[in-house]
């Protein structure tokens, strides 16, 4: 007689087969909202294609195998060579190639690159979250180097290249490049000021030698870093190649790697210099953290991107689950309360999203009001966005319940994850006092700021009281640093309002506005007003398998 005890009912299909870009209503918006017309149907193909590759079977697998086979240090090869090798599992090749090719490197030089870039990351970044780590640096070397002509005429065509080139050699013999990072030591942390490693100068202009260690460099692989370090006149940037051009291996001791909470498919070690590390200048000596400005904000960025992203897919999944999951006579998503939870989850993803759109497309319009409104908005929307992430994430695995805490649903990944963009390229004490520093030294940006939330007063009283709450805690500089977490809050909070009153739909700016703005909300997810049209608003946030 066959056993009955194990037929399977009431649980849903996996998630796979669908769409992740025209799945999402407020990320499909929100790039038709910033990319010119005559571009918009490429553009909406391109990113249709990274969705369907990004919702596809085989990328949830690269997924689930790139973190279950984390990357092995080799130190020195099998005859005691000093190789320095990290080794990943294919699937962190199939990931990080993938990215490439799809032009999520370079954004620099595309008309709408910004947007078109950030709204690709977020949808790949759904995939796996950790190869999005070199993806991000590489990108963002690329205005830091512009300040040398010399060294960015023969790097940046590789570094925007869409050619995925792994191996360690010449760049000169590479169709394309990838680029890390070294800055922090373990005395500072993120107080570059104290950083020890030493650059000396050689014969030739602008090449010097480093001694010295730093404590993170992310992705190790990487063709070159970008380095801090002391030369005689000061704090400068160098940039340091893992291979030199006559092929022999630059000196880049990896000493061991990080044992991370997440993030484990990304290789984070810790390097060091030996006095023979060669390295080019990129600026002027003295000058190293102001050479590093763009590349920080552009990294910002997609911490922002990739938050938003994270809480993206764990909020699609806890609707999809919630969708085809019955419990008590009725499915989950249609029960008022679980309804009122998957509305706050999808209000806090649309928010994230169509502000990170907001920023790229700020990057695109490169006008002096577009640089002085990123100054405040990237640091604002870094805090909050990244800081976010976390609850939500963990607020959608519970919407799955005891399925949520077992790794094969992605939720025990997606929440190891979540944390991690609200501690990389400073923390959030480092983002409230960048806005501190913002608001005192440069009030073009305060005004380009104002300006922006500016365009939504009149449209929701609630909006309206929160500005006017806002420009009080501004008025009032008594105290004001150990207050600067509330008020880059209540300027993420308004930013987001103003952006949802213009852009969302009615049912999506109300319930915003009255459960972040109105205080008319508790502090978990799901306490919203039950007045609102919840169910427009996880309408529109589900995705939609075969999409």
């Amino acid at each position: 007689m066959a056993a009955t005890t194990h037929t399977v009912t009431n649980q849903p299909p996996p998630l796979v087969g669908y769409d992740v870009f025209t799945g999402d209503a407020a990320l499909t918006e929100g790039v038709a909202r910033y990319v010119a017309g005559v571009r918009l149907d490429e553009v909406r193909e391109e990113l249709s294609t990274l969705g369907r590759a990004a919702g596809s079977a085989h990328a949830r697998q690269w997924g689930e195998q790139a973190n279950a086979h984390p990357p092995v240090l080799h130190t020195h090869d099998r005859y005691g060579h000093r190789i320095d090798e990290v080794e990943y599992h294919p699937a962190w090749h199939r990931l990080l190639g993938h990215a490439v090719t799809a032009g999520l490197t370079g954004a620099w030089s595309r008309p709408d690159g910004h947007v078109r870039r950030t709204a690709g990351f977020l949808v790949w970044t759904q995939a796996e979250a950790g190869h999005g780590c070199p993806v991000s640096m590489t990108h963002a070397a690329v205005p830091t180097l512009r300040a040398e002509p010399e060294l960015a005429a023969g790097w940046e065509p590789l570094l925007t290249s869409r050619v995925y080139a792994h191996e360690l050699r010449p760049v000169a013999e590479k169709g394309g490049a990838l680029a890390g990072m070294a800055m922090t030591e373990k005395q500072g942390g993120s107080d570059l000021r104290a950083v020890t490693t030493r650059a000396e100068p050689l014969a030739a202009p602008g090449e010097y030698v480093l001694t010295g260690h730093k404590w993170f460099c992310s992705a190790p692989m990487s063709d070159a870093f970008l380095v801090l370090a002391r030369a005689p006149g000061g704090l400068t940037c160098f940039l340091l190649p893992r291979v030199l051009p006559d092929g022999s291996r630059n000196a880049f001791r990896i000493q061991r790697l990080k044992d991370k909470l997440g993030n484990r498919s990304n290789a984070s070690a810790e390097v060091e210099f030996d006095g023979q590390s060669w390295a080019r200048r990129v600026g002027e000596e003295g000058r190293g953290v102001a050479a590093l400005i763009e590349m920080v904000a552009a990294t910002r960025l997609d911490c922002v991107s990739a938050s938003a992203a994270v809480m993206r897919q764990a909020v699609a999944q806890a609707l999809h689950h919630t969708a085809h999951r019955e419990a008590f006579g009725d499915r989950l998503i249609d029960k008022p309360l679980m309804r009122n939870v998957l509305a706050d989850l999808a209000l806090e993803s649309e928010a994230a999203t169509t502000l990170a759109l907001r920023l790229a497309a700020a990057y695109d319009g490169g006008t002096e009001q577009d640089r002085h409104f990123l100054r405040l908005a990237v640091p604002v929307a870094k805090y909050w966005v990244t800081k976010r992430c976390t609850p939500a994430v963990t607020e959608a695995l519970e919407c799955l319940g005891g399925n949520g805490y077992v790794e094969e649903s992605g939720l025990p990944r997606l929440l190891r994850e979540a944390p991690l963009n609200s501690i990389w390229e400073g923390s959030g004490n480092v983002q409230a006092l960048d806005v501190l520093r913002a608001l005192r030294r440069e009030p073009e940006a305060l005004h380009a700021f104002l300006a922006e939330i500016g365009t939504a007063r009149g449209a929701d009283h609630r909006l309206d009281r929160a500005i006017t709450g806002m420009l009080t805690e501004l008025a009032d500089l008594e105290g004001i640093e150990a207050r600067a977490r509330r008020l880059t809050e209540r300027m993420a909070l308004v930013l987001q309002g103003s952006l949802l009153v213009r852009h969302a739909p009615p049912e999506v700016a109300d319930a915003f506005c009255a459960g972040r703005l109105g205080g008319d909300a508790g502090a978990a997810f799901g306490t919203l007003p039950h007045t609102l049209d919840l169910g427009a608003v996880v309408a529109r946030a589900r995705p939609v398998a075969g999409a």
